[in-house]
């Protein structure tokens, strides 16, 4: 059973860091592109930033040289580590495993960026 379990959610101030986890069971995440995407309310889920299996990592422009995506092997898990976060960076930031055949959603962890 696939499962891609994120954490590392919560409430932080415009200009604080989190970093977000997803670990991954049942799939290698180095074989597969290994992406976050987010949805705020009202609005439709958009890529985030994305790492594919040959390393080849992109972002959305407007998370560029804030966001930093990252992998350790070892433990099968990928990172998004998310500085200087701003209030419309608020959303439910979702992970995603997908190999061209195969698709896989986490259960999503809540982001909120509030003073």
């Amino acid at each position: 059973q696939v499962q891609l379990v994120e954490s590392g959610g919560g409430l932080v101030q415009p200009g604080g860091s989190l970093r977000l986890s997803c670990a991954a069971s049942g799939i290698s995440a180095s074989v597969y592109t290994m992406g976050w995407y987010r949805q705020a309310p009202g609005k439709q889920r958009e890529l985030v930033g994305a790492r594919t299996r040959r390393g080849i990592i992109t972002y959305a422009d407007s998370v560029k040289g804030r966001f930093t995506i990252a992998r350790d092997s070892a433990k099968n898990t990928v990172y998004l580590q998310m500085n200087s976060l701003k209030p419309e960076d608020t959303a439910v930031y979702y992970c995603n495993a997908n190999n061209g055949i195969s698709d896989y959603w986490g259960q999503g962890t809540q982001v909120t960026v509030s003073s």
